[in-house]
């Protein structure tokens, strides 16, 4: 069995720890081991540096990065490091997240980050699984066993609709 690298997950502010419930409780179904911290790109310049310098020393093969409104979390990040990032744009107030969005996928030539739909918890999760799956066979087979079981859950909703449309 290959030993996956652990995700850091990472939030500008504590007000984004309930969208990353999600992202850490697939990390977690997935055996992912996985850190989470709050960093803030604006208040804590200094310490999203020397996590983004670190990361790769401290064993992690993926970050991922939730934030909003500014949200520049992620491209601090990404400046300062050579693993994969991935953006989680978060919902505000002020646009409801499309400011976070356009932060995340507007980023300069050389600094790359792997952004998901406003608060697409899950899908950043699932995509730092299947970057670290290009190692771990045991994670690929669970990516596999995932998109099966989405797959039934489908079909079993196609019957259900089928029934009733036929009992109309």
């Amino acid at each position: 069995m290959t030993k996956a690298l652990k995700v850091a997950v990472i939030m500008g502010s504590d007000s984004d720890f309930p969208i990353l419930k999600k992202c850490i409780k697939i990390l977690k179904t997935f055996q992912v081991e996985t850190e989470v911290h709050v960093i803030s790109a604006h208040r804590t310049p200094y310490q999203a540096e020397e996590f983004a310098k670190n990361a790769e020393s401290n064993g992690f093969g993926v970050i991922i990065a939730a934030a909003g409104k500014a949200a520049h979390l992620a491209g601090v990040i990404a400046a300062y490091t050579i693993l994969p990032v991935i953006g989680l744009p978060i919902k505000s107030s002020t646009m409801d997240g499309l400011d976070s969005l356009l932060s995340m996928v507007q980023m300069p030539k050389g600094i790359p980050v792997a952004t998901v739909a406003i608060d697409g918890a899950e899908n950043a999760a699932l995509l730092a699984i299947q970057i670290l799956s290009i190692g771990s066979s045991d994670l690929k087979a669970g990516l596999r066993e995932y998109k099966e079981e989405m797959a039934e859950q489908v079909m079993k909703k196609d019957q259900l609709i089928q029934k009733e449309v036929e009992d109309l």
